[in-house]
C-alpha cells in the first residue's frame, strides 16, 4: 500500500482561482495591509509572496516595510492607524518580529475584525465559543485538506500531535467544528504512539523533524503534516532540506493519503489568508459574500 499524495499546491491554486473570481463580483476592492520589520530572508519572501498572490487575485497590496531598529511603539502606531483606516479590510504583521519587540503586544493591537491571521485574543475567543470570525489560516488549510480528501468529517477521530497556540489548539477547534471526534497530544501524554494509532487524521504539528513513524499510523489514515523542519542534506552535504514531522517514506507505506512536505500545508496558509481577506471585507462593508469559498 502507497499512500495518496495530498497535493497542497495544487488544491491552494484552485482556492486562490475562487478568491479571484469571489473578488470579480464585489462592488469594491478588498485590500490587505502587510507589516514587515526587519530584513530577515524567510519572512521577507514570505511577504513577497503574499504581495504577488494578493494582487493576482484583484484585491489592493498596503505594504508596510520597518528597519529591524522600528520601536515597538512604532509598530503599535502602524497597526493602530491601518485600524482606522476604512479602505484596509485585512491586516497582517509578519512573525517573528525582531528581538526586544514583544509580538503578543503588537498582535493584539489588530482590531479582531481586520485579524486575517485569526490571532488575536479576541479571534481565539470567538473560534473557541463557535462563533463567526476569521479562523486561523494554517489549521483552516488542514481542514480544507482533510475535508478534500475524505469528505464529510463527521464522526472521524481527529488526533492533533501539539498544543501550540498557532496550529495545535485552533487545528483541534476547527475539526471539533467538522464534527470530528477530537484528542490533542503532547510530550505530557502517554502512550502517544497508542493513542495516534486510533486516528483517522493524523495532523503533527510539533516542529521535530520525521518524529512520526509508520507504527504511529492507523492503516489508510489521513495524516496532514504541519511540519516544516530544516535538516542536513544526505545528498548533498553542506546543504539542507525540508521535511515533516512524519517521517514520509515509512507513513506513506502505511498511511491512506498523506501531505508532503514541502507541497501540503505550507501552500495553503496564504491562500487561506487571501480567502479571509474577502470575507473579512464583506463583513465589515456589509457586502453579501460570495460564493465559492465555502470548504
Amino acid at each position: 500500500m502507497s499512500a495518496i499524495k495530498i497535493d497542497g499546491r495544487a488544491y491552494a491554486e484552485g482556492l486562490r482561482d475562487r478568491v479571484k473570481t469571489a473578488v470579480s463580483t464585489l462592488p469594491g476592492q478588498p485590500s490587505l495591509a502587510v507589516v514587515l520589520v526587519g530584513e530577515d530572508p524567510a519572512s521577507q519572501v514570505y511577504v513577497g509572496s503574499k504581495v504577488k498572490f494578493t494582487k493576482e487575485c484583484g484585491m489592493r497590496s498596503v505594504e508596510h516595510k520597518l528597519p529591524a531598529n522600528t520601536s515597538e511603539d512604532e509598530v503599535v502606531a502602524i497597526v493602530r492607524a491601518l485600524n482606522a483606516d476604512p479602505e484596509v479590510d485585512g491586516i497582517l504583521v509578519q512573525l517573528p518580529l525582531p528581538k526586544g519587540l514583544n509580538s503578543d503586544r503588537v498582535i493584539e493591537e489588530i482590531h479582531p475584525d481586520k485579524d486575517v491571521d485569526g490571532l488575536t485574543e479576541a479571534s481565539a475567543g470567538r473560534l473557541s465559543l463557535g462563533k463567526p470570525g476569521l479562523r486561523p489560516c494554517t489549521p483552516t488549510g488542514c481542514v480544507m485538506l482533510a475535508k478534500d480528501q475524505l469528505g464529510d468529517l463527521t464522526g472521524k477521530h481527529c488526533v492533533v500531535l501539539g498544543r501550540s497556540i498557532l496550529v495545535g489548539k485552533p487545528a483541534a477547534l476547527l475539526f471539533l467544528e467538522q464534527n470530528c471526534t477530537v484528542t490533542i497530544v503532547h510530550s505530557r501524554t502517554k502512550n502517544i504512539e497508542e493513542v495516534c494509532r486510533g486516528a483517522d487524521i493524523l495532523v503533527p504539528a510539533v516542529g521535530r523533524p520525521q518524529m512520526v513513524k509508520a507504527d504511529w499510523i492507523k492503516p489508510g489514515a489521513c495524516v496532514i503534516d504541519v511540519g516544516i523542519n530544516r535538516v542536513p542534506s544526505i545528498k548533498n552535504p553542506g546543504k539542507t532540506r525540508l521535511v515533516g514531522d512524519a517521517d514520509y517514506k515509512s507513513v506513506r507505506s502505511v498511511a491512506g493519503s498523506l501531505t508532503p512536505v514541502p507541497g501540503g500545508v505550507g501552500p495553503m496558509t496564504i491562500a487561506c489568508l487571501l480567502r479571509n481577506t474577502v470575507i473579512a471585507a464583506c463583513a465589515r462593508r456589509k457586502w453579501d459574500t460570495p460564493t465559492g469559498l465555502d470548504f
